[in-house]
């Protein structure tokens, strides 16, 4: 294994990696580091096509070392599709969707549940609890189960009740709350605190491993461009692992000698009725300030104060990018469109990034000819509250 350590990206401060890990004591997220010059002299980019299409050919920079503990059901490798009716239409004609659709759970949540629950079952845990706004609760009950771990998740009523039926199908102790995800967040932490250390808090980002899952997006995003990188990466972004982890892993990438210096742009994409991050950004501040009376159709990103938005802002500043808050009524209305237009029903955190990247088209920032590679993070199939079908005549 090359992990050699837990940083804190605040105080500098490094972890021990050969223990169950939450905050910094100054309670910022931790991240993980590798040995990348021993990892570049172990393996090239021309081994990974010679390995099986799942996020584990990464294996040399993820945090398991005894392959034993890997549990898996197949994730990762997810296509990258051309979109380029609807891509046309909005003025991006190198239009591409990463769908997320397709992993095991139905969203690409199961990419940090494989890999936080592999290390934590290599490091002895044996329950975790979290909070979620649906799909991740989903994943990590899933993975938990098949790991033989215990598993207790805090979900909002307001939830995808798909997700709820996943939970109690995977044998998770399951909790709802008449909240928002902070609410559950805090119940969760109560349960833990409770515990005695009985219970590890495996919340988004209280963990370091859940963020190594989520970066072999972007690993495989620049595998399947033959190494090279997009102009723009369009990321829906409410806790926000899964634009910090592309983020990481455009730097590991880079430093391991696989790209090349030129960065893509990333893009943090967020409803108009919960934009914490996107004003923040406006402002030029480090910090995000909770957003009240979070709501919004597309509910993965409603969270009103996500822990790692310092990370999120230094992505985006590091990176040239952009922040931007779109309305719920033009979510609906593009995912509607770019089902007819390419046959792929998006979830409606993927359909908020065809909403951005149509405005930023259309104000310039997206350039002519530039590569846009969109997140669809999760199945449309989840969401079938998103298409009305109440004007369908019935035969007679």
């Amino acid at each position: 294994m090359y992990l050699t350590h837990l940083e804190c990206p605040r105080c500098g401060k490094e972890h021990p990696a050969d223990r169950p890990q939450n905050l910094c004591h100054c309670g910022s997220p931790l991240l993980a580091r590798y040995d990348l010059a021993a990892v570049a002299a172990a393996v090239t980019p021309e081994q990974f096509p010679l390995r099986p299409a799942d996020l584990w050919r990464y294996r040399e920079v993820l945090p398991v070392a005894d392959l034993r503990h890997v549990t898996s059901l197949g994730e990762g490798w997810t296509p990258l599709l051309r979109a380029p009716s609807y891509g046309a239409e909005i003025g991006v004609d190198d239009l591409m969707i990463k769908d997320e659709g397709l992993i095991p759970t139905g969203s690409f949540k199961a990419r940090g549940a494989a890999v936080g629950i592999s290390r934590a079952r290599e490091l002895g845990v044996r329950r975790i609890a979290m909070p979620t706004n649906g799909n991740a609760g989903a994943a990590w009950a899933t993975y938990a189960a098949r790991a033989g771990i215990g598993a207790t998740i805090v979900m909002p009523l307001d939830a995808p009740t798909i997700c709820r039926r996943e939970c109690v199908a995977a044998g998770a102790d399951l909790r709802l709350i008449d909240g928002l995800i902070s609410d559950a967040g805090r119940r969760v932490a109560q349960l833990v605190g409770d515990s005695g250390g009985a219970i590890f808090d495996a919340g988004t980002l209280r963990e370091p491993y859940r963020l190594e899952g989520k970066k072999t997006m972007g690993y495989e995003i620049v595998e399947q461009l033959g190494w090279q990188v997009p102009d723009v990466i369009i990321y829906p972004t409410g806790g926000g692992v899964g634009l910090i982890g592309i983020h990481k892993a455009l730097h590991e990438l880079r430093e391991l000698g696989w790209i090349s210096d030129r960065l893509p742009r990333l893009v943090a994409v967020q409803s108009t009725g919960c934009a914490p991050i996107v004003r923040a950004f406006a402002a030029g501040e480090d910090r995000a300030e909770p957003w009240p009376d979070a709501q919004t159709v597309a509910f993965g990103i409603t969270v009103p104060a996500p822990l790692g938005d310092e990370l999120i802002l230094t992505a985006l500043r590091e990176s040239s990018g952009t922040a931007v808050a779109v309305p719920d009524e033009e979510i609906l209305t593009d995912l509607r469109a770019f089902a007819a237009r390419e046959g792929l029903l998006l979830c409606p955190e993927g359909a908020a990034c065809l909403t951005a990247a149509r405005q930023l088209r259309a104000g310039g920032w997206i350039r002519a000819g530039e590569r846009v590679v969109v997140l669809n993070t999760g199945a449309g199939l989840k969401y079938p509250e998103t298409v009305d079908v109440s004007g369908v005549p019935v035969l007679a």
